[in-house]
């Protein structure tokens, strides 16, 4: 079996070349194909490989300083996912060209609310523990929102997340009174997106900790419809973390991933 993961952490990173060149030359040595993107703001990656190596380089980069609390969303599959290794560095590690919405600008990360507590929400009614209405607002562009999402989700017509703040627009005042919860595949764009939305007046905003993936890992599928579209050949996951296609294809992610993590 092939282990896949997809990571990402907020932390400076005095020397992104260094650290990209690091990753290559460790990700290479293990075998492990993916996409590794590297910032002065962070590191978002989706790799996949033998789990013994994998996991070994995983464990490498957590000695680096500020990410020994990286953490992993983990899923299997029979067959490699991506058909090459690709490291870079970029100005973001998830493009959406507003300097502050980042912890690091901010000081603090977005609040958010755990994966257990949110399907409690929906279980209770779709109603917060304060009784107010939850909203579940889907951060992702319309390729990924078609393969799944939660019933009932504000969905926003975009096709890259810098799409994200204009598209929101017409629906601030709708949303005033109800307990927003941003949501993405794996975190980082409903973290950056929950931080602009309380930069700019919405403080009724949470993010959903360890996004959708870490949502089905922790409670499966509750209140969430069809799967999770990922950035690769196995297309979607279901809320069991099963791939929707898992043949031995090799499938090159370049063009998927290019609106998403390049340019947002």
């Amino acid at each position: 079996m092939i282990l896949n993961v997809a990571a990402y952490h907020f932390t400076p990173v005095a020397e992104p070349q260094a650290l990209a060149d690091w990753l290559r030359l460790q990700c290479g040595e293990a075998g492990l194909l993916g996409t590794v993107l590297v910032a002065p703001e962070g590191v978002n990656l989706f790799l996949a490989g033998d789990e013994a190596g994998l996991r070994g380089v995983l464990e490498r980069l957590r000695g680096w300083p500020g990410l020994e609390r990286l953490q992993c969303k983990f899923s299997y599959s029979r067959s490699q996912p991506f058909a090459r290794l690709k490291v870079k560095v970029k100005a973001e590690i998830i493009s959406f060209r507003h300097s502050q919405a980042t912890p690091l600008a901010a000081g603090e990360r977005a609040p958010a609310v755990d994966p257990p507590t949110l399907a409690r929400w929906l279980a209770q009614g779709g109603r917060d523990d304060a009784g107010r209405p939850v909203v579940m607002l889907d951060t992702r562009n319309v390729q990924e929102v078609g393969h799944g999402t939660f019933a009932g989700a504000l969905t926003l017509p975009i096709s890259r997340f810098t799409e994200l703040p204009a598209a929101l627009e017409p629906h601030r005042e709708a949303l005033k009174d109800a307990t927003v919860v941003s949501f993405c595949t794996g975190g980082i764009r409903c973290e950056k997106a929950a931080l602009w939305m309380r930069q700019h007046g919405m403080d009724n905003v949470l993010q959903l900790d360890g996004g959708i993936l870490g949502y089905f890992e922790q409670v499966g599928g509750l209140g969430y419809e069809g799967g999770c579209f990922v950035f690769d050949a196995r297309v979607a996951l279901d809320p069991q973390l099963r791939p929707l296609v898992d043949e031995a294809t090799g499938g090159d992610a370049e063009e998927t991933l290019a609106p998403i993590l390049a340019t947002g």
